[in-house]
């Protein structure tokens, strides 16, 4: 079946025909927080990577939505259960659909991430949030030492040929939390660093030393 192509000058139309099997960092740490037998949608998908994992380690039942056309297909051929679109709009799915919904590294990239983040409020009862954290620390040196944007999030894109959207710190994500409201911040992990004084410093500070925030929130009520 072929796939529209509704935005195909989007700058989110990342080509994971390049990484088709691309495993990140956050995996581990997502896989974790999620038990075995759950209901998962994952929101921005990219090549179904994760859903694949949580599939075949969790025993996870699966869903993805996802905006670039080679993502889907990527996912197709995992035989993943996905569908191309905005995530960031009116899902359709039921209240409470699912045990969690994911969106991992794709938060700062939509239009409307208050819209998202209601979204996988209502329909599931836990949300797992990450996203580069634009407060990390060497982001504020090239601000401050040579007054440009930092590409240090942007995974090897410039300010203007990056997907990103909107770039938010940490705090930025809990007060958008509160505004949204019916949350709670249950868990706050990040990719385990490789030693002890790395560890301290993003426990004490972490607004200012995590790289990528992965928050555990459940809904309320």
């Amino acid at each position: 079946m072929s796939i529209d192509d509704p935005f195909k000058n989007d700058n989110r139309q990342y080509d994971f025909t390049r990484h088709p099997d691309e495993h990140r960092q956050e995996f581990p740490v997502i896989s974790k927080l999620i038990p075995h037998g759950s209901k998962v949608i994952d929101l921005g998908c990219g090549n179904g990577t994760l859903l694949w994992h949580l599939q075949k380690e969790r025993n996870a039942s699966v869903k993805g939505i996802e905006l670039a056309v080679s993502g889907v297909k990527m996912c197709r051929k995992k035989k993943l259960d996905v569908v191309q679109g905005r995530i960031d709009e009116h899902l359709p799915f039921k209240d409470n659909s699912f045990d969690y919904a994911v969106c991992n590294v794709t938060f700062q990239m939509v239009m409307y991430p208050e819209i998202l983040l209601s979204e996988m409020k209502r329909i599931a009862r836990f949300q797992i949030v990450s996203f580069p954290n634009f407060a990390f620390y060497r982001n504020r040196i090239q601000l401050m030492l040579w007054g440009t944007m930092p590409t240090h999030m942007l995974f090897d894109y410039q300010w203007y040929s990056t997907g990103h959207i909107h770039q938010l710190s940490l705090k930025d994500f809990k007060d958008l939390v509160s505004a949204v409201g019916g949350l709670t911040i249950r868990e706050l992990h990040c990719v385990e660093p490789d030693n002890f004084f790395k560890k301290f410093f993003m426990q004490k500070f972490p607004n200012l030393f995590m790289h990528i925030p992965i928050i555990l929130l459940e809904k309320k009520g």
